[in-house]
């Protein structure tokens, strides 16, 4: 038959302490680490200015240039996008390459979007379909 006796729990001994947290990956592979989404411009003299990024979409955005500081209107130039070169390539695999391919390059829906300042003519950003 089994014992049933209970046993004694061997006692308590304080091993080593716990380890540290794993390092992040930014200071696993090192580099420079995330910016944040503000930027502080300072102008030779005066105040200092915090701007936002403006998210760019199809239309033209109003905003403040990072670069010249002046509250603007994006100047927006649309050019053809990957979607618009893939659809392209696709309707001449099916057999329309007589022109037919090149629709896609038309239609506004396929057309990227580059901003650019009106004033100091700076890259602002672009919309992609």
């Amino acid at each position: 038959m089994s014992n049933n006796k209970p046993t004694a729990l061997p006692a308590y001994t304080p091993g080593p302490p716990p380890m540290a947290a794993p390092p992040t990956y930014a200071q696993a592979v090192g580099g420079v680490p995330p910016s944040s989404p503000f930027t502080a411009a300072q102008p030779q003299n005066g105040p200092t200015i915090l701007t936002t990024v403006v998210p760019v979409g199809p239309q033209s955005t109003h905003m403040i240039c990072p670069h010249c500081l002046a509250e603007i209107e994006t100047s927006t130039k649309t050019e053809p996008g990957m979607i618009a070169y893939i659809s392209g390539v696709v309707i001449a695999l099916l057999g329309c390459w007589l022109g037919c391919c090149l629709i896609p390059c038309c239609i506004p829906e396929c057309m990227d979007v580059h901003h650019n300042c009106p004033n100091c003519k700076a890259y602002l950003g672009r919309f992609r379909r």
